[in-house]
């Protein structure tokens, strides 16, 4: 999985070098037998954004830094690029974003209730305002009408417009990876359990556009196994095409 991540990554046009950042030497040693570039990094960090911190740190020349989880088999280069092509233009602003990341629309009832999938709020200027666990924004009126936030939702689908959910896609100004790696985490982060909260509670603005497509991160078996499920059918639609 690791593999086929670093090379979604490989294929985003404005990214130059991909680097496998991991404390695993079975994780080291696989990559490179795919000839894709591997640094051991240490052991203890509390995670990834401290381990993709440790590797752009030997990298001096690196303004942007991408972060592409490695969980994330089927994150479209485009998006990546998407994401890079952001950053590099707020680069050149002297207020512009220190973070962009990326969002996805919601279609299913049962992800704004899920905890395990983050919301966002965005202003409108398309800049983070908060990151929750919780169904973000609170549809009051339609939750006082219907008696809860499930309730709501089923009477009221066309809510669903109303929520983002937040993918885990990060790219970095170089400089505000390495403070944020020094600092202490914030209230917010400790209570929700989202680092990118530390960010925002230093004032760091994180600029959020839409990823072009869907994907699907593995954070349980059911995901390992309903991935294997996509890419088992985008293999078949390649052959189907070629033959």
């Amino acid at each position: 999985m690791v593999c086929w991540v670093a090379e979604r990554a490989q294929a985003a046009a404005n990214v130059d070098r991909v680097i496998v950042a991991t404390d695993s030497q079975q994780i080291i040693e696989t990559v490179e037998s795919m000839d894709i570039e591997a640094i051991l990094t240490a052991p203890d960090h509390t995670s990834g954004t401290d381990r993709v911190a440790e590797v752009a740190a030997q990298i001096p020349d690196a303004k942007i830094i991408v972060n592409v989880q490695g969980d994330e088999p089927l994150i479209s280069p485009a998006t990546i690029e998407r994401a890079v092509d952001t950053m590099a233009a707020e680069i050149s602003k002297p207020n512009g974003a220190g973070i962009v990341t990326t969002w996805e629309p919601i279609e299913s009832i049962d992800d704004v209730l899920n905890p395990d999938v983050v919301k966002v709020v965005l202003d409108e200027n398309a800049t983070a305002v908060y990151f929750s666990r919780s169904p973000i924004p609170y549809p009051r009126d339609a939750v006082k009408r219907h008696g809860s936030p499930d309730a709501a939702l089923r009477n009221e689908p066309e809510l669903l417009k109303l929520f983002r959910k937040h993918t885990g896609l990060y790219v970095y100004r170089r400089d505000v990876l390495l403070e944020f790696t020094k600092w202490p985490q914030s209230q917010l982060e400790k209570v929700e359990a989202l680092e990118q909260l530390r960010a925002l509670a230093h004032g760091v603005k994180i600029k959020v556009v839409e990823a072009c497509t869907p994907s699907t991160g593995v954070d349980t078996f059911e995901d390992l196994e309903r991935v294997r499920e996509l890419i088992g059918a985008q293999t078949s639609d390649v052959r189907t095409q070629t033959v």
